[in-house]
């Protein structure tokens, strides 16, 4: 990823629970970042094989037959980069350690990115979604509840 400019500035860990380890020479980055309730987490689907798919079929259960790649949250896209808000449980400084209860991705998955999560920039108060999606949560919060499994097909 050099090429494009891209450093990797940790590894998402799924071992025990789930945690961001940052690169050592990253750490320092991380100064206030616990003051923060949510992050943005930009990551690297970096095994995804399949990068020319344009078109998904029936990525949802409920949804339509087809949809274009950009027209859901499939990993498998021209570049598979991954984007999720979390909760930020703790964060051990002196290691380089983000705690945080899930993120939907694999074990020493690269981490590109973490911004904090600003309401006045990152929520969108009012929005019309597709009518097949319409039943899901309206956040973060109640999103933990809910049976993922039933909606999507990959």
């Amino acid at each position: 990823m050099k090429d494009l400019g891209l450093n990797i500035i940790g590894k998402i860990k799924t071992d025990k629970g789930f945690s961001i380890k940052i690169e050592k020479e990253y750490i320092e980055a991380l100064k206030g970042i616990k003051d923060f309730q949510y992050i943005q987490v930009v990551y690297w689907f970096d095994k995804v094989e399949d990068r020319n798919l344009k078109i998904e079929k029936k990525p949802y259960k409920k949804g339509p037959d087809e949809l274009g790649v950009f027209a859901t949250r499939s990993p498998f896209r021209p570049n598979p980069i991954g984007i999720e808000t979390v909760y930020l449980i703790d964060v051990d400084y002196e290691n380089g350690i983000i705690y945080i209860p899930y993120i939907d991705a694999f074990d020493n998955t690269p981490v590109l990115d973490i911004k904090p999560y600003m309401p006045s920039i990152d929520r969108v108060e009012n929005i019309e979604m597709p009518e097949w999606c319409k039943h899901w949560p309206n956040c973060y919060e109640k999103s933990g509840d809910f049976n993922w499994g039933e909606e999507f097909n990959f």
